[in-house]
């Protein structure tokens, strides 16, 4: 390899994590100003109901319709960027998504043409978790499969460094329209602002990701015309355990779901009775999110130097166990204590998963059906914890005592499964990048691998 390869090599593995990180970031953003707009707002001006227990489920409920359509979006996404490449899938997402959260922002109340308000909606809610499942599992394996030897936890962690710098700016963009505008403006029009705001950030995001190149190992497969023509039924052939085993990692999510969803429901809503005022609430997503950003490529490099499966079982097992703590704070209405707890559950323990699973995931799959993989379980897991905002509204309602510890032992329970899910899976981090998949790949030994990492520090030698 010439300098120049070495180069050139080096910068696609940099542009490739910039790629994932803004695209992400993009992709999150308009996720989840729609999940914030459904705790605060949704339940007024889309929603209304002499029954206030009632708006709040059908608000909730339309968060987690864009979940159920990402097992869908998975199949025919992931089938796309495994039969055409990363780069294709992830443009695709991109537009899909930006489009679908701008029509958002635009989109009449109920005050204004009745039912049609609420339909119209979930059908972009829809289209939003169409869009959303193929980002992660593209952006993963596009970053990993172009990563340095011995850093793919590294490097793919900027994938999810990018999801949380995209709630980041969801919550902080709602935190001084909250704040400064009177409540009747920002009812009526003032949410707006947010989704609309992301078309500018669509057009940064689409300028980067031009500019990276087609993963190496897609474009080898390609070149040897190794690309399989229904990827989706290889992996489903091939990989079946391994792909149960994401399903029950991907129900982590709940810790997201108890922390920005239901916690924000529970903490502002007036029917709970808690009484946290939007504004400072909002703090509690925004605070947790920083400590994410700096945390998840931390947790990320030491994945690469001790093995994916460890940080995946602490972060799934202590923070369900802080879901417990963070909930109770809520109840008892401990602003300064809520917002602590959620930095450790959320932002730091919790990223012990969040961080690796964008290399342990594509790392159980072979290059030709890995990203149709890692969407479809991820997503149709996810998707069950998606339903879990409204089924903690029916079980723990406002009214009913000891909502916390309800909704904090469901939590738990979950993050349990998860954990054995993890425990279950083989190590990824030690097999070589063309082995990856094969679940009777040896490992290489660990002396020549720290070795060999080491001097990917100096160079660009693909993973």
């Amino acid at each position: 390899m010439t300098s120049g390869d070495s180069e050139r090599i080096s910068r696609q593995s940099k542009i490739a994590a910039a790629s994932g990180w803004i695209g992400s970031a993009l992709e999150y953003y308009d996720f989840f100003i729609y999940a914030t707009a459904a705790s605060l707002v949704f339940p007024q001006v889309f929603f209304p109901s002499q029954n206030p227990t009632v708006a709040i489920v059908a608000s909730l409920a339309t968060y987690g319709v864009g979940y159920v359509a990402r097992p869908i979006g998975a199949f025919v996404l992931g089938h796309y960027g495994d039969t055409h490449g990363r780069k294709g899938v992830l443009v695709l997402c991109l537009f899909l998504m930006g489009c679908s959260t701008v029509l958002v922002g635009l989109l009449p109340t109920y005050q204004h043409i009745g039912i049609w308000a609420p339909v119209l909606l979930v059908a972009l809610r829809l289209m939003q978790g169409f869009a959303v499942a193929g980002e992660i599992s593209g952006a993963s394996s596009m970053v990993l499969e172009h990563a340095p030897f011995g850093r793919r936890g590294f490097f793919a962690s900027f994938a999810l460094q990018g999801v949380q710098t995209g709630q980041i700016l969801a919550a902080a963009v709602f935190l001084p329209i909250a704040a400064y505008m009177p409540k009747e403006d920002f009812n009526a029009w003032g949410w707006r602002i947010p989704f609309l705001l992301s078309f500018l950030v669509l057009i940064v995001a689409y300028l980067i990701r031009r500019e990276v190149e087609e993963s190496p190992a897609f474009a080898k497969e390609s070149q040897q015309g190794a690309v399989p023509k229904a990827p989706v039924i290889q992996a489903f052939k091939t990989s079946w355990a391994d792909m149960l085993r994401v399903v029950f990692m991907a129900l982590m999510n709940t810790v997201p779901v108890v922390a920005t969803i239901f916690g924000a429901a529970y903490a502002v809503q007036p029917a709970y009775g808690i009484g946290f005022k939007p504004d400072v609430y909002l703090w509690i997503p925004v605070l947790g999110n920083i400590a994410a950003v700096i945390v998840i490529p931390l947790v990320g490099n030491l994945s690469d130097k001790i093995g994916r499966r460890p940080p995946m079982i602490v972060g799934a097992l202590g923070s369900g166990l802080l879901a417990f703590a963070y909930l109770y704070a809520i109840s008892i209405k401990n602003v300064p204590m809520a917002i602590g707890l959620s930095i450790l559950m959320w932002g730091i323990v919790y990223q012990g998963y969040n961080a690796v699973f964008p290399s342990f995931y594509p790392e159980l799959f072979q290059t030709r059906y890995r990203v149709s993989a890692m969407a479809i379980a991820q997503n149709i897991g996810t998707m069950i914890t998606a339903l879990l905002p409204a089924l903690f509204a029916i079980v723990a309602p406002p009214g009913s005592s000891d909502v916390w510890f309800t909704v904090g032992a469901i939590a738990f329970v979950v993050t349990v499964i998860s954990a054995v899910a993890a425990f279950s899976a083989r190590e990824t981090y030690r097999v070589a990048a063309s082995e990856l998949g094969n679940p009777n790949a040896a490992p290489i030994e660990k002396q020549d691998y720290d070795r060999q990492r080491a001097a990917s520090f100096a160079g660009a030698a693909p993973a």
